[in-house]
């Protein structure tokens, strides 16, 4: 309008770094990292924000200009949390890489994403180092590497005879000159010139191909931010415990999140039912968050295992992932644990939904509660959600039974995937991110995921929501954690085959497959339940807690075909496996 002008006065690039700066003036001496299960001391937010500096200086100093990117290959240890802060301001991308690759994986995204300095978590090292020597013999320069010898949970890592080969993370902080430049705490903050330059380079868990690397903007990863501290309902100076990956969507963005809200970072490196139940009582969280397998970790604790929780108030858990089984969520209820559900995906920064609770549902049994939290739910404030026909991407009808794709647009959508602008394109084609995953929309417009695309099973013609089946496998009082996928059969073109992980290894009762087979079948539509049941040990998961299905329809599919004569009746097979 007239007179309106656009200027330093009423214009500035959103960066979540602000959020750091604003903490430390705030709360200065609050307790802004603590490493669970270690006796150091806490470093407050003032401590942590000279830190950063220092390394941003170093950072400068060894070369890494502006979208330079700068991998970190680390668990859940302090460091990680001051490198959210200190590589971006340098200038710099972070690019935080899964914690669980092998050494080939690793040498691939170091030159893919053309890291210039690597940060190793020395008890990753010896992975690090293999994927190093694959670079080089690749004749390609790897990167500038610095070790992190961080106590955590543990006796402090043995430092490897090599390690002078490297530069430490200690000293490169504190040291006076590095190639002409100091870590200096006056360092110059180097704020991005239009908020939409890139933050973060995060890769895709390639559950089902070779992982992409989503690029995060400035303005997208404080929007973010600010979004998963409202999705978590986190007041001011929450305690949050480290259960999700760091390397993952930079932890859901809570990174830069809990330092928004002036809040303590307790970093578990080491995630089991007692280090979970250990830290929220020893440091008083407030919030965690984790996919359903932590959530299984949980309810499944021994009773020496558990602990009293502290406070008046339940412990919020934000989960995400594969839709948590409602007799999980009601097990966690009774714990005194309070489940909030998301959704998303990397390419929307993580949590893109949640299951936003009316209080009008607090009145409704355990068991209906328990059943609508396990919906996705809506968008958040940063972006729209719409579950559309992928083919002429009309919205379908909100019936909690017309399935389509759900697709998300807006503010916390990836700006693409670096250097594949052909993927790009694919997946913001229609102006609408697509995000393979298959679902309905209820009348009250909550989404409710049914599957992935790629795992729905086809059984004569019908469509089996392998989540739904799940749901009912996880109601059994013996199963701890299941995944179905579709196994060839003869006459129905394929059938659900569960894969099953018993409570207690197994001894509880001696459980018989026909017995899970017949459980389901008293739940389910006959033509959805489980015609084969594989007991293991474990299930195949990605770091961040995911099924890998692939690995499960693999075997599936090597167990052959289910003949035509064991068609009709109870028919089904059952089997133990190591996987």
């Amino acid at each position: 309008m007239e007179g309106t002008v656009l200027c330093a006065a009423n214009h500035a690039p959103l960066t979540p770094i602000s959020f750091l700066e604003r903490t430390a003036l705030v709360y200065p001496d609050r307790p802004a990292v603590v490493a669970a299960g270690h006796s150091a001391p806490p470093r407050t937010w003032r401590e942590t924000r000279e830190r950063c500096l220092r390394l941003a200086a170093a950072l400068a100093g060894l070369g890494v200009a502006r979208h330079d990117v700068v991998a970190v290959f680390a668990q859940n240890i302090p460091a990680f949390c001051e490198l959210h802060f200190g590589i971006p301001m340098a200038g710099g991308v972070i690019c935080a890489l899964n914690s669980r690759l092998d050494a080939a994986m690793a040498s691939v995204l170091l030159q893919h994403s053309e890291a210039k300095v690597l940060f190793v978590d020395v008890a990753l090292l010896d992975t690090a180092r293999e994927a190093l020597r694959l670079i080089i013999s690749n004749n390609k320069k790897p990167p500038t590497v610095i070790l992190i010898n961080e106590a955590l949970d543990e006796e402090p890592p043995v430092l490897p005879a090599d390690h002078h080969h490297y530069h430490d993370y200690e000293v490169l902080l504190l040291s006076t000159t590095i190639n002409g430049a100091g870590g200096s705490p006056e360092f110059a903050i180097r704020w991005p010139a239009d908020e939409n330059e890139p933050i973060a380079l995060n890769y895709t868990s390639g559950t089902t191909s070779r992982p992409k690397g989503v690029v995060y903007s400035h303005r997208g990863a404080y929007l973010n931010s600010l979004d998963s501290v409202l999705l978590n309902d986190m007041p001011a100076m929450p305690v949050y415990l480290w259960t999700v990956p760091m390397f993952h969507c930079n932890g859901w963005c809570l990174v830069w999140g809990v330092a928004a809200q002036g809040g303590t970072n307790v970093c578990l490196r080491k995630v089991s039912s007692a280090t979970i139940f250990a830290a929220v009582a020893t440091h008083g969280v407030t919030h965690m968050g984790g996919a359903p397998t932590v959530l299984s970790m949980v309810v499944n604790a021994t009773a020496e295992e558990r602990r009293p929780l502290p406070g008046s108030r339940p412990v919020t858990v934000m989960t995400g992932g594969a839709p948590p089984p409602p007799a999980v969520l009601y097990r966690m209820e009774e714990l005194g644990f309070l489940v909030i559900h998301s959704y998303g995906l990397t390419e929307t920064y993580g949590p893109a939904t949640v299951c936003t609770w009316k209080p009008e549902w607090d009145a409704l049994p355990a068991a209906e509660r328990a059943a609508i939290k396990s919906r996705q739910g809506v968008h958040h404030l940063g972006l729209e959600v719409d579950v559309k026909d992928p083919a002429t991407m009309a919205s379908v009808p909100r019936d909690g039974r017309s399935m389509g794709e759900v697709m998300f647009r807006g503010n916390t959508v990836m700006s693409g995937y670096y250097k594949d602008a052909a993927a790009t394109a694919e997946a913001m084609a229609g102006g609408w991110l697509r995000s393979g995953d298959l679902a309905v929309r209820h009348a009250d417009g909550y989404v409710k995921i049914l599957d992935r695309s790629k795992d729905i099973i086809i059984s004569g013609g019908e469509n089996i929501s392998t989540i739904e089946v799940e749901a009912a496998l996880f109601a059994h009082p013996a199963v701890e954690e299941a995944a179905v996928v579709g196994r060839p059969d003869e006459y129905w073109g394929e059938t659900p085959c569960a894969f099953v992980k018993l409570k207690d290894g197994g001894k509880r009762g001696g459980v018989r497959a026909e017995e899970v087979m017949e459980f389901c079948r008293a739940r389910l539509p006959r033509y959805m339940a489980p015609k084969t049941v594989v007991f293991v040990e474990e299930l195949p998961k990605t770091a961040t807690g995911k099924v890998q299905k692939f690995t499960l329809r693999e075997k599936a599919k090597a167990m052959g075909s289910i003949p035509r004569s064991k068609q009709g009746g109870g028919g089904g097979s059952g089997t133990r496996s190591k996987l």
